[in-house]
């Protein structure tokens, strides 16, 4: 196996495409989040460093340093320090659960000063490198019969922490892995019960145990029978059959006990249980307004009323793609899902046509971060998922996220120099 070492450390080979991606995300995100911050007839210098907007350009800044940082580095570190880094993450997630600030219910945050960093952000750069390097390892006969299990635990561990911290939208984050997993060998049939899971999941919370079982047991019979003449088969479907009769008995167990109220609320409206338009569901109404009276070319920019009112919550944040829908309509958002869409692309081909194992893994463990921000973000602000609070890569307002997606994405661009 080819090791990093082999290619020459410096080199000015650096993918044009992925930085243009990435200095457009960040620009339109800095243009948003001044726009939803100005104040008609008020005050709105650009270096206000007091406003969202103005500290965002300190962020950028600083983000900016962190890239050519990344850039002059011998990529044979990054490969070297990944379970250093691993560990480094590990500690400030232990760290937050006793020196934490919770802010929005989760107790995620280490304050410093004015600023506020968020550790689970780098947990998901520091897991990329660790698995990237895990799989890129010489294993024996014996190491690689464990190495699912052993590379499933560097996903649990900071899946169990960041529930201790009250972050569920952080933790589902994790579950992207399995697009690496998958690409590196994962059983299509592990990813088919994964799937199975999730609809099991979905379907005891909207109907209920009874339903759900129900279904299951028709599935079964069906099954049973057309096996009925392989006995190895039939004693497969009756073990898979038990064990999702258990999961379907643990989902609401899970729910009520995983879940902070807010967010079983918001799960219940979205599964259609429940309808509190002043409460629970005023957030994601106003979100779905603002994104539909952007119309076909939006409102113009800085002419956003459910923005400029106020009625979007967290605007800046979780909710910035509203503010692009309102003032750039249908073909803003279409900017956006092409800028996104072809990151992740350019990323997953540039991970196929690597020489280095260690990259093309790592490759996979970012754009699937990638995506899953970007799907859960955007599913929450137009109804499709439940609202967990979550960013949009690049563009939200906050420094943990921004400087945690650069660093991501300039590794990789560090790494993909040959």
């Amino acid at each position: 196996m080819k090791s990093i070492d082999s290619y020459k450390t410096y080199s000015k080979g650096y993918d044009v495409r992925l930085i243009i991606y990435y200095i457009a995300l960040v620009l339109i995100g800095w243009i948003t989040i001044y726009s939803t911050c100005y104040v008609p007839d008020g005050t709105n210098a650009i270096f206000d460093f007091s406003r969202p907007y103005g500290k965002q350009l300190i962020w950028i800044g600083t983000s900016i340093l962190l890239c050519i940082a990344i850039l002059l580095i011998d990529k044979n570190i990054i490969q070297h320090y990944a379970y250093h880094f691993y560990l480094f993450c590990l500690v400030l997630m232990i760290l937050v659960l006793f020196i934490g600030t919770e802010i929005s219910g989760a107790k995620a945050w280490i304050k410093i000063g004015e600023f506020s960093i968020q550790p689970v952000e780098f947990m998901k750069v520091a897991t990329a490198l660790t698995l990237a390097k895990f799989f890129n390892e010489g294993k024996t006969a014996v190491e690689k019969r464990y190495g699912w299990l052993i590379s499933t635990a560097f996903i649990l561990i900071p899946i169990v922490l960041v529930m201790l911290q009250h972050d569920a939208g952080s933790a589902l984050v994790f579950f992207s892995f399995i697009l690496l997993f998958y690409r590196e060998g994962l059983s299509g049939e592990l990813l088919l019960l994964a799937l199975i899971a999730a609809f099991l999941s979905v379907f005891t919370l909207k109907f209920n145990e009874t339903y759900a079982i129900a279904v299951l047991t028709i599935v079964f019979i069906v099954v049973l029978l057309k096996d009925r003449t392989v006995k190895k088969k039939m004693q497969r479907d009756i073990i898979i059959y038990v064990i999702s009769v258990l999961f379907v008995f643990s989902v609401n167990m899970i729910y009520e006990n995983a879940f902070e109220a807010h967010q079983k609320e918001r799960i219940a409206s979205i599964m259609g249980k429940t309808s509190d338009p002043k409460g629970a569901d005023f957030n994601l109404n106003q979100s779905k307004i603002a994104i539909g009276s952007g119309g076909f070319f939006g409102k113009g920019y800085l002419k956003g009323t459910q923005t400029k009112l106020k009625f979007v919550p967290e605007q800046s944040t979780d909710f910035i793609f509203c503010a692009i829908g309102e003032e750039w309509g249908f073909m803003g958002t279409l900017v956006v899902f092409a800028l996104f869409l072809s990151l992740i692309i350019r990323i997953l081909r540039l991970s196929e046509n690597q020489r280095v194992p260690f990259v093309r893994y790592y490759g996979y463990g970012i754009a699937g971060i990638i995506i899953m921000h970007f799907f859960i973000n955007i599913g929450m602000t137009i109804g499709l998922l439940p609202i967990i609070g979550i960013p949009l890569p690049f563009l939200s307002y906050g420094g943990s996220s921004l400087w945690a997606f650069t660093t991501m994405l300039f590794i990789f661009i560090r790494l993909n120099d040959n």
